[in-house]
């Protein structure tokens, strides 16, 4: 059974290229409700996701709403392992598949099928898995010769369907979606979505984050509503989304 349980998690990142004086002062400056401090050793740190309880279980089809910097993606990288709590307990239970970066673990030098070995052993796929699955990939990402010749020749559009159907050709049981659907030329576009949402009802437990409110509503039965690195509210995505849209007009 796949559930995810956040308890008390809180993540504080270091930024290690702030110096001199006068930007350092101006970073702290920025900070709101101690979001920003300085430890020890005088390196800026910023408290990405402060103290954050949540619990998914199986069913669970979750979006992610709030402004840019409300802790979305980050939230998002924990839930994926990309990042360890500095505080608190993440437990999972479940094949997490995140699409974050579906173009991450692609190799320039090297040509479409062989990236699609590395992209798919990378995402988790057995050997045997990739022998099966690569033909299918090969066809819907509709490439053809193209994918005997290095990635580096290709065009922005072929990289992006190459990746992305390696990407969702992985079986998850718990998906972490980015701002991943309509991606790609007008032409490839209804054929991702498609994919993606035969993928999303594959799995488990979906989280999702986009700014398109609509989507969340079609997609999802549940919303977090996140501000500054906490969870503001969590609950059926209607009256989430809703409380979300009347604190804009506010």
């Amino acid at each position: 059974m796949s559930y995810i349980k956040l308890t008390q998690a809180t993540l504080d990142l270091p930024i290690y290229d702030v110096q001199g004086r006068s930007l350092k002062k101006e970073v702290m400056r920025l900070g709101r409700k101690n979001r920003i401090a300085e430890d020890n050793d005088g390196i800026v740190i910023v408290r990405a996701l402060d103290s954050i309880d949540l619990e998914l279980n199986e069913g669970d089809r979750v979006g992610l709403i709030g402004h840019n910097g409300a802790g979305k993606s980050t939230l998002l990288r924990l839930l994926a392992g990309i990042y360890s709590p500095t505080t608190g307990e993440v437990q999972r239970e479940g094949k997490v598949v995140p699409l974050l970066d579906i173009s991450l673990g692609m190799d320039e030098n090297s040509t479409g099928r062989q990236n699609i070995r590395l992209r798919g052993l990378l995402l988790g796929m057995s050997e045997s898995e990739m022998r099966d699955k690569q033909e299918e990939i090969a066809e819907f990402c509709e490439l053809g010769d193209y994918l005997d010749l290095p990635v580096r020749t290709y065009s922005s559009g072929m990289r992006v369907r190459l990746a992305f159907a390696v990407s969702t050709a992985v079986d998850a049981d718990i998906l972490l979606l980015d701002e991943v659907i309509g991606v790609g030329d007008a032409s490839f576009k209804q054929k991702a979505n498609d994919r993606l949402l035969d993928l999303h009802a594959r799995a488990q437990i979906v989280l999702l984050a986009m700014h398109d409110n609509g989507v969340i509503r079609k997609m999802c039965n549940k919303a977090v509503w996140m501000e500054r690195g906490r969870v503001l509210a969590y609950g059926p995505v209607d009256d989430v989304v809703k409380a979300y849209e009347a604190s804009l007009k506010g």
